[in-house]
């Protein structure tokens, strides 16, 4: 008797953990809000290449454009901007 009451606070223990697990909430954290935790100021969708580079410089590298419409990346240390014609359509953040 004394085994079966063992065994029966074992299995709800192990029953406990298992349902504990299977309520389990999930953290989602978008994609630009991911990496270091420090905040990096990047351009913003709509603006033109020419005030993207007054404010941030020259990137360090430039690709296209390239396709109908035509896209352009421009790279820079801390982020990638891709432009569609002359205007900011999406800013990457590199992972560190």
């Amino acid at each position: 008797m004394k085994a079966l009451k063992g065994l029966a606070i074992s299995f709800s223990v192990v029953l406990a953990i298992f349902v504990g697990a299977a309520q389990a909430d999930e953290v989602r954290v978008p994609i630009s809000e991911q990496g270091s935790g420090a905040a990096i100021e990047t351009p913003k969708s709509g603006i033109t290449q020419a005030s993207v580079e007054q404010k941030f410089g020259s990137p360090q590298a430039v690709h296209g454009p390239v396709g109908d419409p035509p896209i352009t990346k421009w790279v820079y240390s801390g982020f990638t901007v891709y432009f569609e014609y002359d205007r900011v359509i999406h800013t990457v953040i590199h992972h560190r």
